[in-house]
């Protein structure tokens, strides 16, 4: 097999679209998280795939007030809040949510070590309201009869 010189077309082509690429991951940033009003801080961003919204387990459980304990050689968690137990397998479609089973339609995964939910299970299993709004980039993770923070303003 004989080497040839790739033609200028062909290079040009590859510089515009690595080019076109490179400004659209430049431009584009994780969506921010917002429990109850308040700025969600994770190592870990949420990851957002075609319709699917997933969030960082612990951080949302953590911020939710729940107890989170994770059995590495198992890989399997269990998360208690408000009187609801979750028991979950990583990559694992079934679940027990107080003892009763259920199925996960986009089970749990590990993103650098850290356990991803999808949006929809939170809700379900938390009872907490969640949006998506993908313009601006955020998710409100919002407890029921819970006041949003600054959702008041500064009145006295």
């Amino acid at each position: 097999m004989n080497y040839r010189k790739p033609r200028w077309g062909t290079l040009a082509t590859t510089a515009i679209v690595a080019l076109a690429i490179s400004v659209v991951l430049a431009l584009s940033h994780p969506a921010e998280v917002r429990v109850d009003g308040q700025n969600l801080i994770s190592d870990v961003p949420p990851v957002t795939h075609l319709n699917h919204v997933y969030v960082p387990l612990r951080a949302v459980s953590d911020a939710l007030g729940a107890d989170t304990v994770f059995d590495k050689k198992t890989s399997t968690l269990e998360i208690i809040r408000a009187g609801q137990t979750l028991k979950l397998k990583i990559g694992d479609p079934h679940a027990t949510l107080n003892g009763m089973k259920m199925t996960i339609k986009h089970p749990a995964f590990l993103v650098r070590g850290r356990v991803m939910i999808g949006l929809n299970t939170l809700s379900r299993v938390f009872g907490v309201r969640v949006r998506y709004d993908k313009r601006n980039s955020r998710i409100d993770v919002n407890t029921p009869g819970v006041i949003e923070a600054g959702a008041l303003g500064d009145q006295p």
